[in-house]
């Protein structure tokens, strides 16, 4: 194993542009619109009434979250370029190991054993999400060809097939993936303004007099309705932004790290949270009327529902949105516009689950390295230079959550809370350990290390408790959701205890009080 790991080099081939465009490829705000229009319009609260009000709203307040996390992991590895695929585990570590006072250093390895839990509960839960949203849209599209429905078991082998097809690609290396992730993000960005600008170019065009909106007008799109709903849809909302950061784990493999990972995490989520999201979700939400149907079944009882409802009760709103654009301003061809923005949403799926993939086992690769995770994730491939076990493990570990995903929109919704549990938690610790990286050093910015930290550590504890609260004592269907959240991120919890309490005695390692790095 360590011959394998000290014989193959990781090639620095990736520039500014590499670097951001395999972050914009997580985020894909494409893919989102498709995919997660209907868990946003079918959300409520506790009480049971619809929040999908302030889809548009929630958004802005998980993208300010975004950016005050976003400028933390920016600071953090401008001081760290070295970190290699580390990302915030090596941040956490060299935070308190940089300190003057050695008294700190005993915080170290308990400090980057608890961020490693929290990116692994996200990065390798995140892949298995988007596998289950792929076979979902595959399920649609069959649908729509053939009027028949794929049961579980067959949505379950789709999704499988196309874990295993990622994992290729991820297995063959950083600079196909990179290839890849630049040419679906020029792809999903074109058709995203072109499906914008018509869904706005459609309610101009239909009288206001003939038609019943959802949304009274633009500002009712934007407004928010219930702080409640903000903190609802911002739970859900934080799956479609995070990405930003995964261009931190790309650190061995930028020519320079220290000037372009800082800038390709601020950069990848101005131009897709910033631009790209608040466009389209505007542009959607401000399309959908009483023209959009579709039937809720609720047990064995099915009722014909519009609008914002009948967004929640669709697989794929958009693909129902595109068939309506279609037919009302294109001359009848919704079922081709739809069929051609699914190319495109599947394209940018298959960018999300690669970036995502790419980024999860790089962390895996530098935890086993330190010794803190099993040693078949610490090999690089001869050839490819890739942590290509630890790819494939967690193609199995993707197989196995998207079976959960496809099941039904509860099942989807459960493991998309567990993965946005992880990421709440990881952004916190960032945030926090920003302000430990700097607080004794001459470059420290009151502002940049102090309070924009501080604001991004509250925010991410914010969504946490929303998490822990709204869902537990809402419906019986939000109650599921939080149970498969917590049970996701309960059994890794334990096996992360177990497995870090019998290395630690078997290789006589502190948890607390001791330098983290093996000898």
């Amino acid at each position: 194993m360590s011959q394998e790991r000290t014989s193959t080099q990781v090639k620095s081939t990736l520039g500014l542009t590499g670097v951001t465009v395999n972050a914009m490829a997580l985020i894909a705000p494409g893919a989102f619109l498709w995919i997660t229009y209907q868990m946003q319009a079918a959300a409520t609260a506790p009480g049971g009434s619809s929040v999908a009000s302030d889809i548009w709203s929630g958004i802005v307040f998980a993208l300010v979250l975004a950016f005050l996390t976003a400028l933390s992991y920016a600071e953090l590895a401008r001081i760290y370029p070295e970190a290699g695929f580390g990302s915030s585990y090596y941040f956490a570590e060299k935070a308190f190991l940089d300190r003057e006072n050695k008294e700190h250093h005993k915080w170290a390895r308990l400090a980057k054993l608890v961020t490693g839990w929290a990116a692994h509960l996200f990065y390798w839960v995140y892949p298995g999400v988007m596998v289950a949203m792929m076979a979902i849209l595959m399920g649609y599209l069959y649908t729509a060809v053939t009027s028949k429905t794929l049961s579980n078991v067959e949505l379950t082998v789709m999704a499988v097939a196309f874990a295993v097809t990622v994992g290729y690609v991820a297995y063959r290396g950083v600079t196909g993936s990179t290839l890849t992730a630049f040419v679906i993000n020029v792809v999903q960005l074109v058709s995203l303004i072109g499906f914008g600008i018509a869904a706005i170019i459609y309610r101009l065009h239909n009288p206001a007099h003939a038609t019943t909106w959802a949304f009274t007008g633009a500002w009712d799109v934007v407004k928010i309705h219930s702080l409640q709903g903000v903190l609802i849809q911002s739970t859900i909302a934080i799956l479609i932004l995070v990405g930003f950061e995964s261009s931190t784990a790309f650190a061995a493999e930028a020519k320079d790290p220290k000037r372009d990972i800082p800038r390709a995490v601020v950069i990848s989520l101005v131009v897709q949270g910033l631009f790209a999201y608040l466009f389209e979700y505007f542009a959607a939400s401000y399309m959908v009327s009483e023209k959009l149907v579709n039937t809720a079944v609720s047990g064995t009882v099915s009722t014909t529902v519009t609008g914002l409802a009948a967004a929640g009760a669709s697989s794929a709103p958009m693909g129902d949105m595109a068939i309506l654009l279609g037919n009302s301003l294109l001359g009848g061809i919704g079922f081709g516009l739809m069929i051609t923005i699914a190319i495109t949403v599947a394209l940018a799926i298959l960018g999300t689950t690669l970036s995502c993939m790419n980024t999860a086992v790089r962390v895996s690769y530098a935890m086993a390295q330190d010794r803190e995770m099993p040693s078949l994730l610490n090999a690089l491939h001869g050839r490819f230079a890739t942590p290509h076990r630890a790819i494939w493990v967690l193609v199995v570990v993707s197989s196995l959550i998207a079976a959960i995903g496809v099941r039904s929109v509860v099942g989807l919704t459960g493991i998309t809370l567990a993965s946005n549990f992880g990421t709440f938690v990881l952004y916190g610790l960032t945030c926090l350990w920003t302000i430990v990286a700097f607080a004794e050093r001459r470059q420290f910015n009151t502002v940049r290390h102090l309070v924009i930290p501080v604001l991004g550590l509250l925010a991410n504890v914010a969504m946490l408790g929303a998490i822990l609260y709204l869902y537990i004592i809402g419906n019986s269907d939000a109650r599921h959701e939080a149970y498969i959240c917590f049970g996701i991120a309960g059994v890794w919890a334990v096996a992360s205890a177990l497995y870090v309490a019998i290395s630690s005695r078997r290789t006589g390692r502190a948890i607390i009080g001791v330098t983290s790095r093996p000898t």
